[in-house]
């Protein structure tokens, strides 16, 4: 079962240290974005890098529209892996969804995870009433029309509204190749779960410390739905970073480390 999970979800540990830090990923993406940031903690801390099934190297065999119908099949996954390695004593560092997927994790078993670290996190990305999530109903329906009509086109759209550094054109670019390598179908579906999910009644059941990392100009979780996280969460510690765009563990990596380090060290 642990060899079936580890080669199911393409783990990998790096690091030693008697306290483990599992970074996860963000929708359509894969572990390849920590590459920049999980080698300045594997002096001190167990790194557990992994793809969510369908992503990155995973085993895409094991990828079940039924399980993967919503957050909780990505939940699992991460709850398997923590169990298969025995893990305990868990720092998650969570991109973008990624983040409510961990809150989902520390709400069910919060022994197993000790600290949430989010990044650009969004608990619903919808606009409804006094919450401004970001995106009209409307806005969600067209980006998952266009991944089904031409998804290569899709993420050169979308790339740079991500990325947010129009100055460095080779972050949009490496962004879009990420975005390219997904397949399409499992990635549309992944997209659906992420934009459509409401995690907001979540928030408040989160028993753990938690880091919200929010960065400037970002499109896709704005600087609303950040300070709505923090007021929801109630050990929670709220951190506007001078970085900009979705992706800060990408465009600025120092900054990215040197707040989780002293969160860490807190």
């Amino acid at each position: 079962m642990r060899e079936e999970i580890i080669k199911r979800n393409n783990v990998r540990i790096i690091g030693e240290g008697k306290q483990t830090l599992v970074f996860a990923h963000g929708f359509g993406c894969d572990q390849y974005v920590w590459n920049q940031v999980a080698p300045a903690f594997e002096n001190k801390y167990r790194i557990v890098l992994f793809d969510y099934v369908g992503s990155g190297k995973s085993d895409k065999s094991k990828y079940s529209t039924e399980r993967y119908s919503t957050l909780h099949g990505y939940k699992q996954d991460l709850l398997d892996l923590c169990d298969a390695l025995n893990l305990r004593n868990v720092v998650f560092v969570g991109h973008s969804v990624s983040s409510m997927i961990g809150i989902l994790a520390s709400n069910e078993r919060p022994e197993l995870i000790t600290k949430l670290i989010m990044i650009a996190p969004s608990p619903y990305y919808l606009n409804e009433g006094d919450y401004q999530g970001g995106f009209e109903p409307a806005d969600i329906d067209e980006l998952l029309d266009m991944m089904e009509v031409n998804y290569k086109e899709w993420a050169k759209y979308l790339a740079p509204v991500v990325m947010q550094n129009p100055d460095r054109p080779a972050l949009t670019t490496d962004f879009e190749g990420i975005l390219s390598s997904n397949d399409p179908v499992i990635a549309r579906q992944f997209a659906e779960v992420t934009f459509k999910s409401d995690m907001r009644g979540e928030l408040g059941k989160v028993r753990v410390p938690a880091l919200i990392l929010q960065t400037q100009f970002d499109a896709i979780a704005p600087i609303e739905v950040g300070r709505y996280v923090h007021a929801h969460i109630e050990n929670s510690k709220f951190i506007i970073m001078d970085a900009k765009g979705h992706n800060p563990h990408l465009s600025d990596v120092e900054e990215t480390v040197a707040h989780i380090q002293q969160y860490l060290n807190e």
